[in-house]
């Protein structure tokens, strides 16, 4: 397994797209399970003190995840992750969009693909997230995207080393 794993992160306004880079240094079949099943997802889609509480996950083709992000002090942010296309531990797809606690989406929204592949036990996962307005793209931005997909990313990668051991 190597060191210095690769973490690259990279808005284009252009093309309303974010693009995401992340190895991990565990198997791909483990890093799957993680963006696929409920009980591990849980445990790091959410920069602490946050946390990800899911209401309701179904994880195939035409199923959707519905979830918040709940704050330290009880906040929830909701949001609808409707799975569009999946390759087992190849790649998914899912259009996500900010949700009232009702399910109600707030559109636009944006459309995520997620490209995973092993190479001597590191799992890179490639992640591009398309925006349908540059608008939702900068609000996201400006919400502090970056960093908080940064530091759930961390947390994934700590969870990892828990569960590899």
């Amino acid at each position: 397994m190597k060191t210095g794993l690769l973490f690259d992160f990279t808005v284009d306004k252009a093309s309303k797209t974010v693009f995401v880079t992340k190895e991990f240094a565990a198997e791909l079949s483990l890093v799957w399970d993680a963006f696929t099943k409920q009980e591990i997802l849980d445990q790091w889609w959410a920069p602490k003190p946050w946390l990800s509480k899911t209401k309701s996950m179904d994880f195939k083709v035409g199923g959707r995840r519905f979830y918040a992000m709940v704050g330290p002090e009880g906040q929830e942010h909701w949001s609808i992750q409707k799975y569009t296309s999946i390759s087992p531990k190849i790649n998914f797809k899912f259009f996500s969009a900010f949700a009232d606690k009702d399910e109600n989406p707030a559109l636009p929204g944006s459309d995520w693909d997620l490209n995973f592949s092993e190479h001597d036990g590191t799992t890179k996962v490639v992640i591009t997230i398309k925006n349908d307005s540059l608008e939702r793209m900068e609000k996201m931005i400006e919400m502090g995207f970056k960093e908080g997909f940064t530091m759930t990313l961390n947390e994934l990668e700590n969870l990892l080393k828990k569960l590899n051991k």
